[in-house]
């Protein structure tokens, strides 16, 4: 028996699941966090790759730049390590729990430890690349409050 329970506090119970709220990339908004969406992989492309595989204790980096997108939208996601060989062109992914990272001014998809991504039946939709959203930039403007 679990010390609570003899406590008289009853069984211990862990916080629901939550459902997961499928977003579009057309919602993504600049330091946001926890979304999850069902996109297709346009194209990717390794910007870093390093670490040898010879010595077992130096782990090899690999991050890719991926642009991905719905019907809505497109992002670039950026890919880390083993993500980088799921985002092949023309893949259908999902990605949970994914925050949105400013780089050089525009945002871009990032999945965290926290997060997840995963390959998924192939999609019936078009991606709209005209409305990527990577190519938006902000500016990080300090509001004085009075």
């Amino acid at each position: 028996m679990s010390s609570a329970a003899q406590q008289g506090k009853g069984p211990v119970t862990k916080p629901a699941m939550r459902k997961p709220v499928f977003v579009k990339a057309d919602q993504l908004k600049p330091g946001t966090t926890g979304h999850t969406l069902v996109v297709k992989v346009v194209s990717s492309n390794t910007v870093l790759q390093k670490g040898r595989a010879a010595s077992a204790h130096l782990r090899q980096t690999k991050i890719a730049e991926c642009l991905v997108g719905d019907e809505t939208g497109a992002i670039i996601f950026t890919a880390r390590n083993e993500q980088v060989d799921m985002m092949t062109a023309g893949a259908t992914v999902i990605i949970r729990n994914a925050k949105i990272d400013m780089f050089k001014g525009s945002m871009r998809l990032v999945v965290d430890k926290w997060g997840r991504v995963e390959v998924a039946e192939p999609a019936a939709f078009a991606v709209k690349e005209d409305n990527n959203l990577s190519l938006v930039e902000y500016e990080l403007v300090n509001v004085a409050e009075e």
